[in-house]
């Protein structure tokens, strides 16, 4: 018995020993090790370091990046024969076998440099050019770019928002305030008149539609509805680049005449699995509001507007205006109103940003997979804006030859929008003496809306469905919901038909992108009566366009002798796109509830009721080839050729031949320049090209027909469209440019400049005035030549770079000019001059770019009725005589002898330039244009020991004039709409002394009377300004800290944005929008009712 005790107690230590051995021989294995990475040129630590344990078949077993002071600590996995990979962009790779034993490791790592005989050449990243990647430092062509990670805090719903100033020759402007809205992009300027400026946008080498062609029947449609189909999501993007000249652009072809916004996302990398999260959040405050009139100035204003122009106001407008205790009704719900609409309309607007990523993988595969989830609360009720956002990159090295790439995008986007485009602009012009909700005739409030059929500022017209309401009842009862997919899938195989010398690439993408919009009209909004075509009006769209894109690509990449190298393409490309659309509009549901078309309603009728569908198929195809060639690594060309094909046009005038040139020489590397050590590259570039520039409608070299609502016994009346167009032609954009790039002090000052002339001849003009014996009045036709000119100069400088501080400070500057060449004399006046308030002539003119804009010379106010008598040019007054003979001074007056209106004391006062002592089209003079001097940004970026970092951008235009439009609408005085508290300055009786009358006297309250606001310099404006738009202050973490808490590395941030404004504009924000439709007029003018919001955001970024 005690011998088989004995035995147990021996097994039990022998087991105990055992293990214990294993313990202590697996910590061995599993040690740890520690180094630092530290660079060979400035021994400063290098933060990010891939450092990866590889076994024999070279899998990853393990791997980590070194923290912001260069050190890195990886667990290894104890398996023999394993080795360490060390590598970073832009630096050699170092490998290292395991020695046993070893727990501290430190490593230098070398710049890509190497030397050949006595010229050092020093490598450079390579930059995708579009269709192939070249080095930096070898581009021929005009090209900007910016990293995200420069752009990293800020909040914003498109990647567009956070580019604006930071590229010279960009001009990127909002399109609205609204949640989910878009920008307005420009590069280099506007290059065509009716046929669209907007940039190709490209993303991960694939064209990426923003646009939807003109003829396409997307109902009512607007610029804003479809500005976010570029929703990628701003965490998803690596690096943006910008090609801007036709030798650049080439690429692409005729989609890049406008020049190319190229979007590279992010991708795995060799590394171990990562879990990265990002939050961001932000507070949205409106700018200070137009203060407007109360119900009690209102009210007084209107009396005397009244009196002025010799009115009596009716008896169904009295009641509205004076107190009257015997009409209890309109006591208590006009006449001791005072209603604040703006501030029942608007709000504090909030924003929240999610997104996490999985990424990582081995040699054979590497991935990234990303969700996003961005929501937006509007600063206005009813306005919001939701996406969530999907996105996978996987690639999958087969072996040394053949690669394949799978790229897929998923967006779903919700945008609520007002059901009305002016809500704002109500809320300022609303009647102030009139309450929300009514009230009884007792004076009790209920929760029922004040919505009349009719109020003296007028009604909602069912017809033009437009008008009058109530704007709070329109912003929670009325809706307009958009509701759109996305979906991007992409499929790429690269194969070495010559290992390192000739690759076959191939692409093909699809993007499937459907809408639904869906919008209702309550009655409750604008208190219209049954059986209205307006009450409780429906609208159900849906949209859904198909792209198929294939690219078939050889890469020529031969290795010559030192001295020369070589890279060619060849590309032949197709792209296919399908839209259609289908709509119902109905009206008269039973109820305001019942907000679906598709429930029993009324379909027939006025007001655009009924069913309707419409669709498009267009198709182009092009061939290019192009061929770089570089001497003694200092002589660098690039010829492309292109033929281009679009179905757009005729047999005869579909293909067209685009080629481009151009030059780089690398004159640091000449020996009279070699030896001057303070410049590390100067080279200087030239390039020319033609890019083709594609009509936005199909089908118009077909003769179209249409019918007639009717028939004629049981025939439907047929009717001519659309005539044959079989001679148009493409717009052709030749492009100029000569550019230098110097980098000095060992790249601490890198600057590029760039000279450029764009030309763009057979502009596209949508009606051309023909004869009406044709039955046309016009047709779209190729009509003229257009220019633009300019220079861009962008520096980024390193002014302080130590161990502990480093700042950065970049400045952009651009300028851009527009003038129109050569114009048919068919053209008519955007606008025609009238005698009307309220109007520019806007016309395209020979000689003054597009955008302008001519009107009348404000002079200020007739102080009193000895000023309102025509002076000739020497200043004496005019005089007729009446039917007696008897000499008199004749009044200024306007229009005669087709209106004949004499001014009086109080009126607007214009310039009568040719002293005729009338005022009319003789006096339209040219007043500016919306086209700025000079655009650009800078910003200072301030760093201290890799941890905290404060970084600061601002944006300004110079010399751009804008129409004050929202001021003449809230300083005319002439209807029954509610002003500015302006017009408390209005003139109300004369000045015998001019010198007594304040600086800014407005004209005399007239109500549907007198030219006080016609279209004048009064509201031409400076719209120059420098707006402080962001300001960020991050810091990152310890990485020795927060691996305690199980993460790799944690920075949080805080950011201001739109902070503050430096303007002599007086309207809400001089920056308006360049995508206003030159056809209408509207180009220049700022109708906004809102400055850009305040935003205050917070954020984190972590890994796992």
């Amino acid at each position: 018995m005690k011998i088989r005790k004995m035995k147990n107690h021996r097994s039990f230590l022998l087991l105990c020993l055992s293990l214990l051995m294993m313990v202590q021989l697996t910590a061995q294995q599993r040690q740890i090790l520690h180094g630092k990475v530290t660079s060979q040129t400035d021994k400063l630590p290098l933060i990010g370091v891939s450092v990866a344990e590889y076994d024999a078949s070279n899998r990853i077993l393990n791997g980590t990046t070194t923290d912001f002071d260069g050190n890195y600590a990886l667990r290894l996995s104890g398996q023999p024969g394993t080795r360490i990979a060390f590598t970073y962009i832009g630096y050699k790779p170092v490998t290292r076998n395991l020695t046993a034993g070893v727990s501290n490791l430190n490593v230098v790592m070398e710049e890509v440099t190497q030397a050949i005989r006595e010229v050092n050449v020093t490598a450079s990243r390579q930059v995708s050019a579009g269709s192939i990647n070249i080095a930096e430092r070898d581009l021929t062509f005009a090209m900007a770019r910016v990293e995200t990670k420069d752009l990293e805090g800020l909040q914003v719903a498109s990647i567009d928002e956070a580019l604006q100033g930071r590229m010279a020759g960009v001009d990127i402007v909002a399109n609205s305030g609204e949640p989910g809205a878009g920008m307005s992009i420009r590069i280099r300027g506007t290059t065509s008149i009716n046929n669209g400026s907007d940039p190709l946008i490209v993303v991960d080498g694939i064209p990426y539609d923003t646009n939807i062609g003109s003829d396409f029947d997307f109902a009512t449609a607007d610029e804003d509805s479809y500005a976010q189909l570029l929703n990628i999501s701003p965490n998803d993007i690596q690096e943006i680049s910008v090609l801007k000249d036709a030798a650049a652009s080439a690429m692409y072809g005729n989609r890049g005449a406008n020049g190319v916004l190229l979007i590279k996302t992010k991708r795995g990398a060799v590394t171990k699995p990562t879990l990265s999260y990002s939050f961001k959040g932000s507070m949205n405050v409106l700018a200070e509001p137009i203060p407007t009139l109360n119900g009690q100035q209102y009210a007084t204003l209107i009396m005397e507007q009244a009196q002025n122009a010799g009115n009596l106001l009716s008896s169904s407008v009295t009641p509205f205006f004076t107190i009257d205790v015997n009409n209890p009704y309109h006591f208590y719900n006009y006449v001791t109103q005072s209603t604040d609409w703006y501030d029942a309309l608007t709000r504090t607007g909030f924003t929240q940003d999610h997104s996490i990523s999985l990424s990582g993988g081995g040699d054979k595969a590497q991935y990234r997979t990303s969700i996003g989830y961005y929501d937006q609360q509007g600063t206005v009720i009813g306005q919001a804006y939701s996406r969530v956002t999907a996105q996978l990159n996987l690639d999958y090295n087969v072996s040394d030859y053949l690669k394949f790439q799978v790229n897929f995008s998923y967006t779903h986007g919700d945008q609520d929008k007002n059901y009305t485009t002016d809500l704002l602009n109500s809320a300022y012009t609303r009647m102030p003496n009139m309450s929300i909700y009514e009230y009884t005739a007792t004076g009790e409030p209920t929760d029922n809306y004040l919505s009349p059929n009719t109020t003296p500022q007028g009604y909602w017209n069912s017809n033009s469905n437009k008008g009058i309401y109530n704007p709070v009842a329109m912003a929670n009862a009325g809706y307009w919901k958009i509701k759109s997919e996305r979906i991007l899938p992409k499929f790429n195989l690269q194969y070495w038909v010559i290992p390192e010398v000739l690759k076959y690439q191939a692409d093909l993408a699809f993007d499937i992108n459907t809408t639904k919009d869906i919008r209702f009209l309550p009655q409750i909004a604008t208190g219209r009566l049954w059986p209205e075509v307006s009450v409780n009006r429906a609208t159900d769209l849906y949209s859904e366009a198909f792209n198929v894109q294939t690219f078939n690509r050889l890469y020529y990449t031969p290795k010559l002798s030192k001295d020369h190298d070589v890279i060619g393409l060849l590309q032949y490309s197709t792209y296919d796109s399908r839209n259609s659309s289908y709509q119902e509009v109905s009206a008269l549901s039973a109820s305001t509830y019942l907000t679906d078309p598709a429930i029993a309603s009324k379909i027939n009728g006025a007001g655009g009721l009924g069913l309707s569908s419409g669709g498009s198929q267009a198709r182009s195809l092009s061939l290019m080839a192009m061929l770089q060639y570089k001497l003694f690594d200092k002589y660098i060309i690039n010829g492309t050729i292109r033929r281009d094909g679009d179905s757009k046009y005729n047999k005869k005038n579909r293909y067209g031949y685009f080629p481009s040139l151009s030059l780089r020489w690398r004159a640091s590397d000449e020996p009279f320049i070699r030896d001057i050590k303070q410049i590390n590259e100067l080279s200087f570039r030239a390039s020319t090209g033609v890019t083709g520039n594609p009509v936005s409608r199909n089908y118009m070299f077909y003769n179209t027909y249409g019918t007639y609502g009717w028939t004629y016994l049981g025939e439907p009346g047929v009717y001519s469209t659309g005539l044959e167009l079989a001679n148009l032609k493409w717009e052709t954009v030749t492009d100029y440019n000569f550019g230098a790039n110097l980098l000095m002090f060992e790249n601490r000052i890198n600057a590029e400049f760039n000279i450029y002339r764009k030309r763009t001849d057979n502009l596209f003009f949508n009606s051309v005035n023909i004869s009406s014996s044709t039955g046309y009045s016009g047709i779209p036709m190729n009509v003229g030549i257009m220019d633009n000119y300019g220079w861009e100069l962008s520096v980024m400088t390193q002014p302080i770079r130590g161990k502990d501080w480093q700042v950065d400070f970049n400045i952009n500057l651009a300028r851009s000019q527009n003038e129109v060449v050569e114009l048919s004399d068919n053209i008519p006046p955007i606008s025609t001059p009238t005698a009307s308030n309220g109007s520019y002539l806007t016309k395209i003119q020979v000689g003054n770019p597009l955008g302008s804009f001519y009107g009348y010379r404000y002079a200020g106010v007739y102080l009193n009725e000895s000023q309102t008598i025509a002076l000739d040019k020497k200043g004496n007054p005019i005089y007729t005589y009446d039917d007696k003979g008897v000499k008199e001074a004749v009044k200024m007056r306007f229009w005669y002898p087709s209106n004949g209106y004499e001014f009086q004391a109080g009126d607007a006062r214009y310039e009568d330039i040719n002293h005729d002592g009338n005022i009319n089209s003789q006096d339209i003079v040219y007043l500016g244009d919306v086209n700025p001097l000079l655009t650009g940004g800078f910003g200072p970026t301030i760093r201290y020991k890799r941890k905290l970092t404060l970084a600061a951008y601002f944006y300004f235009r110079y010399g751009a004039e804008v129409i004050n439009q929202t001021r003449m609408d809230m300083e005319k005085m002439y209807d029954y709409n509610n002003q500015s508290t302006a017009v408390l300055r209005r003139w109300r009786h004369p000045y015998d002394d001019p010198s007594q009358a304040p600086a800014d006297l407005l004209p005399r309250a007239l109500q549907g009377r007198g030219y006080n606001w016609l279209g004048s310099s009064r509201y031409v404006e400076d719209g120059s300004f420098l707006r402080f738009k962001s300001l960020t202050l991050t810091y990152t973490f310890d990485r020795d800290k927060v691996k305690m808490l199980g993460l790799n590395d944690l920075k949080i941030w805080g950011t201001m944005q739109n902070i503050y404004l430096w303007t002599n504009y007086t309207g809400m924000d001089p920056e308006i929008s360049l995508r206003a439709a030159i056809r209408s007029g509207d180009l220049g003018k700022d109708t906004s009712r809102s400055g850009r919001p305040q935003e205050f955001s917070i954020g984190l970024s972590t890994s796992f």
